[in-house]
Parts: C-alpha cells; structure tokens; sequence
C-alpha cells in the first residue's frame, strides 16, 4: 500500500518534507531547518491549546496527545519543566537535535531514506524523499497560500500556518523574491496571526543566525 501523509499529519513532518529541494532531491537550508520544525511544534501545541502566550513567553497548560518521543511531544515537556519563557527561546533550544528527531520519524514512516557515508573521514549524511511528489503537493499548496490563491480564511489551517512559518524562515522551496515577499506583507501578516508569536519568534532567530554567520 502507497505511503501518504495523511490529513492531520504532524505538522513537524509536513514541515520537514516541505523543506526539500526537488530540483537538487535534496534539504534546502540545513542551517535554519532546526528552527522551522521546533516553531512547527510550538505552533502544533498552541493551537491544540497545550501551550498559552502569557505576555510574549509560552506557559504550558495541558499535555499533548502527541505520540512520545515526537519533536512535539519533547519541546512540551521541555517547557512544562520550566519557568515560562520566551518563544524565541523555545525555537532556539536543541534546534539541532529537532532535525535528527523527525529525520528518524520521517525515515521509520518511509517517507525518507537517510544515506550515510564517509568522505575523507568526514561523516556525510544525504536524505531524499522516497515520495517526492508528497513535497511537491505540500509546496504547491503552500506557495498558493502565501501568494494569494484564495483569502486567508478559507485556507485549510495546517497550510496556512506552513505558510507562515514558511515566510518567517524565507524557506526558498516556497517563498517568493525578497521584493514579491515585501509586496505580500499584508498578507502574510493575515497567515500568521493565529501563531504571530511563534512566526515573530522563528523570523528573529533565523535573521540572527544568519547575521552571527555572515559576520563570523
């Protein structure tokens, strides 16, 4: 039987196969791809009504039905063992490590094969869709939401918070030219409202990483 994502599929994995490049059948941006997938989560959990926004920090209120061991289900229990803090915080925290966890969920579902080898003892990892048309499907939908295909409020809810987490990472497999995405700001300020702190959490934790990277 074919392997699909389901409707209602985690929208950490969404995310992670929204970030491939179809063209080079490979990850696009390694670099801000731990910060996408712990905003998915964050964003799962608050609009589940497992976290709250208490004065711009996150606060745990209820658990998840997430499944144990999922980025979700880790990040929940990260804030819930601790005092509230930003969200910013809880985007940067173990952003490395969010990456392996849905790798492994996305390579035991099948949905990825993970290929890992050496090159002048360096370890190399390659992951590749083994559906690729699932990511092709996801983008399309995304890139229509983002550049207007139909008001806001008639979008299905998960691909209008990818669109939103989309445009605050500036993933590249949808998100149009820096100027197109200037011309879209109302637009993308209606995608985002549902999660605004999670989105403004996610843009601001991507733009200093990329400024520590190009001055460092």
């Amino acid at each position: 039987m074919e392997t699909q994502v389901k409707q209602g599929e985690s929208l950490t994995r969404s995310t992670f196969l929204l970030a491939f490049d179809l063209r080079k059948e490979k990850l696009t941006q390694r670099d801000v791809l731990g910060y996408l997938l712990r905003a998915a989560a964050l964003t799962e959990l608050l609009l589940a009504g497992n976290l709250v926004d208490e004065s711009g920090k996150a606060r745990a209120r209820t658990a998840p039905a997430a499944e144990p061991g999922s980025l979700p289900a880790v990040v929940w229990e990260q804030i819930s063992s601790s005092p509230p803090r930003s969200w910013r915080r809880w985007v940067q925290k173990d952003h490395g490590k969010a990456v392996h966890v849905v790798r492994d969920e996305l390579a035991a579902a099948r949905l990825i094969s993970v290929e890992r080898r050496r090159i002048l003892l360096f370890p190399v990892e390659r992951i590749t869709p083994r559906k690729a048309y699932l990511s092709r499907r996801l983008a399309e939908r995304v890139g229509r939401a983002i550049r207007g295909g139909q008001p806001v409020g008639h979008l299905d809810e998960d691909v209008r918070v990818m669109a939103a987490l989309a445009t605050a990472a500036g993933l590249k497999t949808v998100v149009p030219s820096w100027r197109e995405t200037r011309q879209l700001r109302d637009r993308i300020q209606q995608l985002s409202a549902p999660v605004e702190p999670v989105a403004t959490a996610l843009r601001k934790s991507v733009e200093a990483a990329k400024a520590a990277s190009s001055s460092g």
